[in-house]
């Protein structure tokens, strides 16, 4: 049986943080809080390259940091994901059952004070990060849209948050 020395174990872990995609520093392009009802639910902050957003192509990488204010079960994240995706009308119902699973997958259920953050690269790929580790990534070219959208299109259940979101500061 093999055993690990503490040198051979802080190799190990070295070499497993040299794999790991690290969060890129990008320059807040705006920042607000969404509500539902009563309750504050997140701090949302929007970044990219040079802290202008004009579009998907030419922002990218585009980074939507959400900063939980509650504990919120990753069931209850995926179902109201979905129902942006119904309410904008803009993706395929087959599509959004792929990409629910998918979410299943890469999402993690949230407490208060955890992030969790979407990174679209250039391609429309989206990589997912919880508390600054990546998660995984979605890599169907149509998803990064169809999912900036739910806080970016004009027809945002949440046009505020989108006018912060977007608005240099």
């Amino acid at each position: 049986m093999y055993r690990l020395t503490n040198v051979g174990l802080l190799f190990l872990l070295g070499m497993l943080s040299f794999s790991a995609v690290a969060l890129p520093e990008l320059n807040t392009v705006g920042q607000g809080s969404y509500r539902y009802l009563f309750w504050q639910l997140y701090d949302a902050r929007l970044a990219t390259p040079n802290g202008e957003f004009s579009d998907y192509k030419t922002s990218s990488p585009l980074l939507l940091e959400l900063e939980y204010k509650r504990k919120i079960a990753k069931d209850d994240i995926i179902t109201a994901t979905l129902e942006q995706w119904q309410k904008l009308n803009n993706v395929a119902k087959s599509q959004q059952d792929n990409w629910v699973v998918q979410l299943g997958k890469l999402w993690r259920d949230v407490d208060k004070g955890d992030k969790l953050s979407a990174l679209m690269q250039q391609d429309g790929s989206v990589v997912f990060y919880f508390n600054g580790e990546e998660t995984g990534k979605v890599t169907d070219t149509e998803f990064g849209p169809a999912f900036f959208d739910i806080w970016l299109s004009p027809d945002s259940s949440a046009p505020k948050l989108r006018r912060q979101l977007i608005t240099a500061q």
